[in-house]
């Protein structure tokens, strides 16, 4: 009986290789195309190419609680790259975070969602890669994470007790655009993968709609930024959004009511504003079905704020600060200028339960880069050199609690530590 137990189990591995390798045989303009397409989808091209660096070659640092990760080179050179990779090894790693020599990858590789995608999705990324990416002889660099931490074999268990299993059947819905941005959401696009809380082992609390309402309802600060809730909440979500607004910020970066920045600009620059205007509307249809998670927050301050500020009444506390730096891009009424400089009025990331990105944003500035759909370029300027922990303080709380905003106030203790890190 064991013997054929252990027969029907290597009986179904080797047709489910047959199926992938048959799957990725065809190497034709279409097959290259859709993979293209896949490889913009999943964004793999953000985290591992280096700045000035070749196309998928590697070395981009990613800053990790316990060091840095670098980005592998996944370009099909036989030395450096996945040019030696089959089809099998590639499908472990994507899927599975297991590297050709048996090692389990970091986390960092988002191979949990990536356990989503489906096998012809996965073929035909490896047509893509192995066919149409230029090939790049630049070395892989080795974690800047001190040992024991630094150890590979936790990552196995790490895999065993928190990656899914892979899944490869697109989700089912009654609604088959739902279904379809859900399979973007979760899978290739790895939303999850900075917008959900994380665990006590840094792993995703949901990869996908729970009960708790923990799957996309914002992330921990990474690298300066956190990553906003995506779900149903009024104040700080995407409840007052709109179908078509969440499918135009996808495409150009910017709405009415706020514009792109930090790690989100890669995402728009490298990822979403290739993708079809059908693909993007599904995504904004399958986090509108999102509900909120949790009860909405009132108002934390004042609503009169537009009227104080139009009569140059500056008393409260950063209102000045606001008044002499601030107001003429964003105005009086905290409702900016629409596509150019975004509104603080109502503005979710404002109202976030955490203040790092408006923090950080305001001591080292931003950047709204132009792309094909929007190609105008806008940036703010850092005001670090500028404003005191105390002055940055006063005007980050002035915003998060004017104009009927439900943001809490902020310290100047949460601004040094902001400023250290920034540094």
């Amino acid at each position: 009986m064991m013997r054929l137990n252990n027969f029907l189990k290597c009986s179904a591995l080797c047709l489910g290789s047959i199926s992938l390798h048959a799957m990725a045989a065809s190497a034709d303009p279409q097959t290259l195309q859709r993979g293209e397409y896949l490889a913009r989808a999943g964004d793999c091209v953000a985290c591992h190419t280096a700045k000035g660096g070749e196309p998928y070659a590697g070395g981009l640092g990613l800053e990790t609680p316990i060091g840095a990760v670098y980005a592998t080179n996944i370009t099909p050179d036989p030395v450096h790259g996945i040019g030696e990779y089959t089809l099998a090894d590639f499908d472990k790693a994507v899927r599975h975070g297991i590297r050709r020599d048996g090692a389990s990858l970091y986390p960092a590789m988002p191979y949990p969602s990536y356990a989503k995608v489906s096998d012809q999705d996965i073929a035909d990324l490896y047509a893509y890669f192995m066919n149409a990416v230029k090939p790049a002889a630049t070395p892989n660099r080795d974690a800047d994470i001190a040992w024991p931490l630094s150890m590979r074999w936790p990552l196995t268990i790490w895999r065993w007790t928190f990656a899914p299993a892979v899944a490869s059947t697109v989700p089912a819905s009654s609604d088959a655009q739902v279904a379809r941005g859900q399979y973007l959401v979760e899978g290739l696009g790895h939303c999850g993968s900075c917008h959900t809380p994380r665990g006590i082992g840094m792993q995703e609390t949901a990869l996908s709609a729970d009960a708790k309402g923990e799957f996309l309802s914002g992330g921990a600060p990474l690298e300066g930024w956190v990553a906003k809730n995506l779900r149903g909440d009024i104040h700080d979500g995407l409840g007052a959004w709109g179908e078509a607004e969440i499918a135009q910020f996808l495409k150009t970066g910017r709405t009415d009511r706020t514009a792109v920045f930090g790690s989100m600009t890669d995402v728009v620059q490298h990822s979403m504003q290739y993708l079809t205007d059908e693909d993007r509307l599904a995504i904004a249809r399958y986090l509108k079905s999102l509900p909120a998670s949790g009860p909405s927050p009132a108002a934390s301050g004042t609503s009169d704020t537009a009227t104080l500020m139009a009569s140059l009444d500056v008393q409260a506390v950063g209102a000045r600060t606001y008044a002499d730096n601030c107001m003429a891009c964003h105005r009086s009424d905290g409702k900016g200028y629409a596509h150019v400089f975004p509104a603080l009025a109502g503005n979710s990331v404002v109202n976030g339960k955490d203040a790092t990105s408006l923090i950080h944003i305001v001591l080292a500035g931003g950047y709204l880069p132009g792309n094909q759909h929007a190609p105008t370029a806008f940036a703010m300027p850092g005001f670090a050199w500028r404003l005191s922990d105390q002055e940055v303080a006063d005007v980050v709380t002035f915003i998060r609690t004017g104009w009927g905003n439900t943001g809490t106030p902020v310290s100047a203790a949460e601004v040094q530590d902001q400023r250290s890190t920034d540094h």
